[in-house]
């Protein structure tokens, strides 16, 4: 349950931490282009990519910790982070064919599945 909580906690602070972010970037800057979504992230990355070094380098970064800052405020605001998190290690773990089918997989079937929703409901 406390794992649970810390998580969830983490979680809506990322979340309200993506709408800030994107309601900021649409306010100034009014184009096409999804701007917002990526700054959130190409940022959620860089966060990312800072906590796990951090927690590969430094023993304060405990499961509780890890679970408030990567599982939940990043995954929070944006799970692309976790995705990108994900494949990184499978590329440090030599796992090669399972980097590129995952990385494949996730964008081919997610945008296959983003069109049956949108035709379903039509």
């Amino acid at each position: 349950m406390k794992y649970l909580l810390i998580t969830g906690i983490g979680g809506a602070i990322g979340t309200m931490c993506r709408w800030l972010v994107q309601v900021g970037i649409g306010r100034y800057m009014t184009i096409a282009w999804p701007l917002g979504t990526f700054v959130v992230n190409v940022s959620g990355c860089f966060v990312i990519g800072l906590l796990y070094g951090l927690s590969n380098k430094y023993a304060w970064m405990t499961m509780e910790w890890r679970l408030l800052l990567i599982t939940g405020i990043c995954g929070g605001y944006t799970t692309f982070s976790s995705y990108a998190y994900e494949s990184i290690s499978l590329i440090r773990q030599g796992n090669y064919f399972y980097f590129f089918s995952y990385v494949l997989c996730s964008v081919i079937v997610g945008l296959l599945a983003t069109v049956g929703g949108v035709a379903l409901i039509r």
